[in-house]
């Protein structure tokens, strides 16, 4: 009898343990992401299927046009997630068009990321006849308003060339999106942007064409030079860009930079039970929607980073956890982010306790973030405004 009871009481306790491992998601999910012509918002329409499809779940996206524009609703808490690029690696520092009196440090948290075989940099017009980032030199190279990311990875591409903007003529655009249309319409010769982004395809088919400009791995004065205003930056074989053939290589893979894009993080009050069973969710259905997009393969497990520039969310640590992926390296690293946080944070409040006038605003920020950080013995990357 004993036994009988013992046996019900460990099937009761099992049976308890798989229900609180389902996932478990609200009807209705919104989250931020680049404009429809990007390939971060072609992925996100892909892993909507998959939760509808899966889950009955509506997933609403907001596309915006910058970087500001794609945190504001995360902000004011209209969306859970933001599917960003490295801006939002910039909103957490509080640097750039971030580091303003309506924004300031912005703790985050990662849930997972699309690390894939495409790379990122400034696509080029291909009847240029470039052969290197350093024949930009005179070129029209667009400057995204609101955008710091993709300004201050243009700003390091042109550093990887010994370039500054100073070398080349600035062609102030709107949006992403207008960023790639002006290479087509002969208004500009490169934009930054993602190697798998379906623009491409047009830019590609137009008389201008397309070119990838490769990053030699073995330059090593030109990626330090490139890494100092980029940190977030690592080298990659591209294998997995539009039109990959027409790279300055002439190779069917080219040496090429990478870090994780889309970015899925969120405000700390997103619930722990939605986080877990999102992060569930992509990671253990990879198979239902890995051909729905340009570069899903990036969400696989094994492609994780799980120590990297942001603290994990309690609600995605629990499912990393659960499938023995989370170590103590992985911990220690959300645990230094979270002081991080902890000590911009107490920066930013010293910092509007001095009312500081809006015209040495940002630099005197800086400043105060920069002493903060160096006091707690932390890195101090992006430590002046971005050039231009």
């Amino acid at each position: 009898m004993r036994t009988l009871i013992a046996a019900t009481l460990a099937a009761a306790l099992a049976a308890g343990s798989a229900v609180a491992a389902d996932v478990k998601l609200p009807s209705q999910i919104s989250w931020t992401a680049y404009g429809t012509t990007s390939s971060g918002y072609a992925q996100s329409v892909g892993l909507g299927n998959m939760l509808k499809g899966k889950y009955d779940v509506d997933l609403r996206i907001i596309p915006g046009k910058n970087d500001v524009s794609r945190m504001l609703p995360l902000k004011a808490k209209q969306s859970e997630i933001c599917a960003c690029g490295i801006a939002s690696y910039f909103g957490q520092e509080g640097v750039f068009m971030f580091a303003n009196d309506r924004w300031g440090p912005t703790p985050l948290y990662n849930l997972f990321n699309n690390i894939g075989r495409n790379g990122a940099a400034l696509i080029v017009a291909g009847d240029l006849g470039v052969k290197s980032w350093a024949d930009l030199k005179g070129k029209r190279v667009t400057w995204v308003k609101g955008s710091p990311a993709l300004n201050l990875n243009a700003t390091a591409v042109l550093a990887f060339g010994g370039l500054t903007w100073n070398d080349v003529q600035k062609v102030q655009v709107p949006g992403w999106g207008q960023s790639m249309q002006a290479i087509i319409d002969g208004q500009a010769d490169a934009a930054y942007g993602s190697t798998i982004s379906s623009k491409y395809n047009q830019i590609s088919a137009s008389p201008r064409s397309l070119l990838h400009v490769t990053f030699p791995h073995a330059d090593k004065a030109a990626w330090q030079r490139a890494q100092a205003i980029a940190p977030h930056w690592y080298p990659v074989q591209v294998s997995n860009a539009v039109a990959i053939e027409k790279n300055t290589a002439g190779t069917p893979t080219y040496e090429g930079v990478g870090f994780p894009y889309p970015i899925f993080v969120s405000l700390p009050s997103l619930a722990n039970e939605t986080a877990y069973s999102l992060t569930k969710a992509v990671m253990e259905n990879y198979e239902s929607y890995k051909d729905a997009g340009p570069g899903m393969d990036g969400y696989q497990v094994k492609n994780q980073n799980l120590s990297w520039i942001f603290p994990y969310h309690p609600g995605a640590i629990t499912y990393w956890k659960e499938i023995k992926k989370w170590t103590a390296e992985n911990q220690a690293n959300t645990d230094a982010l979270l002081k991080r946080n902890e000590v911009l944070a107490a920066a930013w409040k010293a910092f509007k306790a001095m009312n500081v006038d809006e015209k040495s605003y940002e630099s005197k920020w800086l400043d105060v973030r920069k002493q903060h950080l160096e006091a707690a013995g932390m890195p101090v990357p992006f430590p002046k405004p971005l050039e231009g």
